[in-house]
């Protein structure tokens, strides 16, 4: 389920609303589609969610960039996708 909504955000810019407040987010794909970086910012805040997520030939792992994972699984879990900016072609 965390691939998917990791997946749901497009590639490169785009701004979603989380705990009512807005974030810019930039998604990054790596190594064909097999590792994704994930960086959200709180706009006009100071709150941030970091997280890198890896698939191997056995599993998939979520690596949460100096903050609880918790944090990071609730906020992709909960994040609405409001605008879109695509940099990156799909």
């Amino acid at each position: 389920m965390l691939l998917e909504r990791i997946q749901a955000l497009p590639k490169g810019y785009s701004e979603v609303e989380y705990n009512n407040r807005k974030y810019g987010v930039t998604r990054s794909d790596f190594n064909n589609g097999k590792s994704y970086k994930v960086y959200a910012e709180e706009l006009g805040g100071n709150d941030f969610i970091s997280l890198n997520f890896y698939i191997t030939q056995d599993k998939e792992n979520l690596k949460p960039c100096e903050m609880p994972q918790q944090k990071v699984i609730h906020f992709l879990m909960n994040y609405i996708l409001i605008e879109t900016s695509n940099n990156e072609d799909n």
